[in-house]
């Protein structure tokens, strides 16, 4: 792997960090990011963008890294065992959006690139990513245009690269141990590298640049919708599953930890208000059952 090509994807990266930050100051109105650059002491660094009690977003964190070492975490080599032991770098951006109001939905996208070496000493190299969205109050229309986004983004690639990466994101972003989805899914790819660096690149760039378009107009209709005490608690409640999904399954958390990564940018994710309930039931009939029964499960929103 060229060093003008790992540029490119740092380039690529960071400018994305920046478009999306200035993209939600703009549609948040009175929130600033602060930013909070960091080294690794095993090699490389970030910095984290955080923008905190604004107007519509409570939370928002952005983060840009590039680490390297000597040897790449377990989770990295769990589906490449061959790797364990070698030399790693690492880029990405993630970010995580916690809204204000309860009718706006949380959302995920991250972006990354690895690369290493084999034994005969040729570049390994691989890209990942996606985006998804975490309803409580959900609406029909918003879920179809952000499945609309998403696959435009992937048509240009195949037609079958849609419905692979949204399976893919259904499987993913799954609690077992409450055998529900965490929202409504999006995409989800990994370990891509098949169609050579060029047009995997282009892929991942495709993606990224389509995250925004998927995003900001569900926010701009929901941002204002009226909300009680009812609904602010109950998307507290709800905020409690994506912190179970973070600190049990999610693979970018676990490598930022086992890699040596900042704890407070990995953690910048988690909600900044969350509640639980001990054996909390959504009332039958209600809203809240309604996301229950409708949209915490695989399903095929574009009807194809």
């Amino acid at each position: 792997m060229s060093d003008n090509n790992i540029k490119a994807v740092e380039d690529y990266l960071r400018t994305l960090q920046m478009r999306i930050c200035s993209s939600l100051e703009d549609t948040d109105g009175i929130g600033k990011f602060r930013h909070d650059k960091w080294d690794r002491a095993g090699g490389g660094g970030g910095e984290s963008r955080v923008l905190s009690d604004g107007k519509v977003f409570e939370q928002a964190g952005v983060g840009f890294s590039h680490v390297y070492g000597d040897q790449m975490p377990p989770s990295a080599t769990k589906s490449r065992p061959e790797l364990a032991g070698k030399s790693f770098q690492a880029m990405g951006v993630s970010l995580v959006l916690h809204p204000r109001n309860p009718y706006v939905p949380t959302t995920h996208a991250n972006f990354r690139f690895f690369s290493t070496d084999s034994d005969d000493g040729k570049p390994v190299w691989w890209f990942g990513g996606g985006f998804d969205l975490t309803p409580y109050y959900p609406f029909h229309d918003d879920v179809l245009h952000w499945h609309r986004k998403a696959k435009e983004a992937c048509d240009p690639f195949g037609i079958d690269v849609y419905p692979k990466y949204k399976n893919w994101c259904d499987e993913y972003f799954f609690l077992k141990h409450r055998n529900e989805t965490r929202g409504v899914g999006g995409l989800f790819f990994d370990d891509l590298n098949e169609p050579g660096f060029e047009k995997s690149f282009e892929f991942t760039k495709a993606v990224g640049d389509q995250f925004l378009p998927a995003y900001l107009p569900i926010v701009s209709a929901r941002q204002k919708h009226k909300y009680g005490e009812r609904q602010r608690e109950f998307q507290l409640y709800r905020r409690g599953r994506y912190v179970e999904f973070n600190l049990i399954y999610d693979r970018g958390t676990l490598f930022g930890l086992q890699s040596g990564g900042r704890t407070e940018s990995i953690l910048m994710s988690l909600p900044p208000r969350v509640r639980w309930e001990y054996n909390w039931q959504p009332e039958p009939g209600s809203p809240e059952m309604g996301l229950y029964e409708k949209y915490l499960k695989p399903n095929n929103w574009l009807g194809e």
